[in-house]
């Protein structure tokens, strides 16, 4: 379609319904494109499934000019641009993949106002040549997607992604967007320093997903992680088991291909074709699981994922959550479970280490590099070889030096025809190894940050408090509710059985009111549509995509319980299903209804009694300082040493020093005293909690 023919867009919500079908936007979206349209500068941070695709899409559509968008994977812009395409969108993409004449000839389609959108691969601005093209080109929007990859504090940083401040300068300054799923604040303000937002506009919606249940679940060997995913696997068929390791995903498919499951491997030791094979099987619903490392699942577009499991932990909060936010983004319940086992941090403290080399070790790789060049300054081994003659064990913190020396200037990477590896020019072999100028205070900081992102991660495994909404407080927002569906929400005391208050009947009726609107009336009896993650939606009145396309936000009921929040309806819908005022039905994902007691209930022809859910948790308990006695913080300290030596842990997390002081200045007598002592959880109560009072209370009585 040329550019004159090509039908005039004046506005995203046209562009919306021409292209898209779709009557209105999710939250937030308008403000953003309101935004973008008003030329500003702008940091969206949207959840997974939140529609930040069409942020930086419909704008486009009504902008004069292209619109350039970085995309890290290759797979991933392929499936964004056939899906424009399809749509009768002017989209293409630009990568390592195609020969130079294909790329110039997408540039002169720039040039010529030809494409809409074009994808961009982040390595394609280490090019001058390719700088050089887009100059003098109509760029109307310079759109980063995965944003978060620019940033050195952020989970997946891709050094490439550094250079996008200084190519946005060298193409003319276009207006610039950055969108992403998870940052926190820290990550938020690289982004806005590396890219260098003008007056820029900062729209963060929220990282809840409350259709997600988060569950962590301890496992102190093989057999209770392959007895716990096969459950998981049994109860909800569709998903994806993420494990850390290349050889992990080969182990693991190998057991579920034993069960008789149908399931892809996913690891970046296959070849770009197997890589693409196995991820369209899963898309194309040839496979119900998949078993990958991280990067499988960025932009995937398979909504009907019930399940994620993580078969080790990650490496940060925030791989974690968006990892599992790629399960339910249809809306509907799914179920996410992490397979904790201390023993795991391992894997991740040995990546850890190869992505930060000290600058000892950088410099040693340097000379070793000088060394080995030839005549036209090359070397061409492998990053293993490169790491054997340097005598280290881990060739990932080969990669990650030569990484920091290529944005230094002092090296660069090229491909070598025929081979699967990539050789090494020197481009300032003059500079001596001892003469580089390395900034160690911030490798150092990078490393610190990442060991304390894994901390968090540990943290949040070991803690005995909503998942939910630990994780969102972690992003940021002070004021996170509970979510009522996670492992620690539904192990919290609940209250009595017994009938309902005048209040709380309102409450129930309001809710199988809700659920009869959302159901099939039928000679038979009530016929089950949505999950319980949408009826949950539906009466706190969401604004996602599906409650507004399925026209739900036109039912009475709509945002009936709005003041009650998800978590407390979450509890409550759980809760009547327990008593039987409601039923499950099983088909491609889990469904609800009203059972007939459950009707009788609404008419108001039927009592009936509830398990009432009680999401507060501790209690107010009086604090008094004791003072300190050496004698009984060396007792508890060895009893900490005992713990942490038949668990085969540091001492530290058994408990921290903090917490012992605090045990020694408060002297707790009972449970509920002991969970108020800061640094005690209730994981740790439950697990050393007897054996911590009972040495109190024996000193005490000395």
């Amino acid at each position: 379609m040329s550019a004159l023919s090509r039908p005039i867009i004046h506005t995203p919500k046209e562009a919306l319904q021409r292209y898209f079908g779709f009557s209105d936007f999710l939250d937030g979206q308008e403000e953003v494109m309101s935004s973008i349209l008003s030329g500003r500068d702008g940091l969206v941070v949207m959840p997974t499934g939140g529609g930040k695709s069409l942020c930086y899409q419909l704008p486009a559509l009504c902008l004069e000019g292209v619109t350039i968008v970085i995309s890290p994977l290759i797979a991933l812009m392929k499936d964004q641009v056939d899906a424009l395409i399809a749509r009768g969108i002017p989209a293409t993409m630009i990568n390592s993949t195609q020969s130079w004449d294909e790329q110039k000839e997408r540039l002169q389609g720039i040039r010529d106002g030809i494409w809409k959108l074009v994808y961009v691969a982040p390595e394609r601005f280490r090019a001058e040549s390719f700088l050089q093209a887009l100059k003098g080109s109509n760029i109307a929007l310079f759109a980063v997607d995965e944003a978060h990859c620019l940033s050195q504090w952020g989970h997946d940083f891709r050094p490439d992604y550094m250079r996008l401040g200084k190519a946005l300068e060298k193409i003319g300054r276009p207006q610039c967007i950055a969108l992403t799923a998870t940052a926190t604040p820290i990550v938020r303000k690289d982004i806005i320093e590396v890219l260098r937002l003008h007056e820029h506009f900062e729209l963060v919606s929220g990282f809840a997903r409350p259709n997600l249940s988060l569950n962590i679940t301890h496992a102190d060997n093989a057999q209770q992680k392959e007895e716990r995913m096969r459950a998981v696997i049994a109860a909800h068929r569709t998903g994806i088991v993420y494990c850390a390791t290349r050889k992990k995903v080969e182990a693991v498919s190998e057991t579920l291909a034993s069960w008789g499951l149908k399931c892809v491997a996913y690891h970046g030791g296959m070849s770009d074709e197997d890589r693409e094979r196995a991820q369209n099987i899963f898309i194309q619903r040839k496979a119900d699981v998949a078993v990958a490392t991280n990067a499988f699942g960025m932009g995937i577009d398979r909504s009907d994922v019930r399940f994620v499991v993580h078969y080790e932990i990650p490496g940060s909060v925030e791989a974690y959550y968006q990892e599992a936010g790629r399960a339910g983004r249809d809306g509907e319940s799914a179920y996410c479970e992490l397979l904790y086992n201390y023993a795991d941090t391992r894997t991740q403290e040995f990546f850890i280490d190869g992505a930060n080399p000290s600058v000892a070790v950088i410099r040693d790789i340097y000379q070793h590099l000088l060394s080995s060049a030839d005549g036209e300054y090359e070397v061409r081994q492998t990053l293993e070889e490169i790491a054997e003659g340097c005598g280290l064990k881990n060739s990932m913190a080969v990669g990650s030096a030569l990484a920091t020396l290529v944005r230094g200037g002092y090296i660069e990477r090229f491909d070598i025809p025929g081979k699967r590896m990539r050789g090494t020019r020197m481009i300032k072999p003059q500079i001596l190894a001892r003469d580089l100028p390395l900034d160690e205070e911030a490798i150092e900081e990078k490393d610190r940050r990442d060991r304390e992102k894994l901390k968090s991660m540990i943290d949040l495994c070991q803690a005995r408090v909503c998942r939910q909404q630990w994780i969102l407080q972690y992003f940021g927002e002070e004021h996170a509710e509970l979510c009522g569906n996670c492992d620690a929400c539904r192990a919290v005391e609940s209250g009595e059985v017994r009938v309902a208050t005048a209040e709380e009947d309102v409450v129930v009726k309001k809710i199988l009111s809700g659920v009869a609107r959302m159901s099939r009336k039928t000679p038979q009896g009530w016929e089950a549509r949505f999950g319980r993650g949408k009826i949950a939606q539906m009466l706190v009145g969401s604004k996602s995509q599906d409650i507004l396309n399925s026209g739900l936000d036109q039912l009475k009921t709509y945002g009936l319980l709005k003041e009650k929040g998800t978590g407390y309806v979450n509890a409550m819908l759980r809760s009547m299903l327990d008593a039987g005022l409601l039923r499950t039905e099983t088909g491609e994902y889990p469904v609800i209804t009203l059972s007939p007691m459950g009707e009788r209930v609404m008419l108001g022809q039927s009592s009936y009694r509830l398990l009432w859910p009680k999401l507060e948790t501790g209690k107010v308990v009086d604090m008094k300082d004791q003072g300190f006695d050496s004698e009984l913080y060396t007792l508890l300290r060895d009893l900490r040493e005992k713990f942490a030596k038949a668990e085969n842990v540091p001492s530290y997390v058994i408990a921290s020093n903090k917490a012992l002081e605090g045990l020694v200045r408060y002297r707790p007598m009972d449970y509920d005293a002991l969970l108020a002592v800061p640094g005690i959880g209730p994981v740790k109560a439950q697990k050393y909690g007897r054996a911590i009072l009972d040495l109190l209370k024996r000193h005490a009585a000395r």
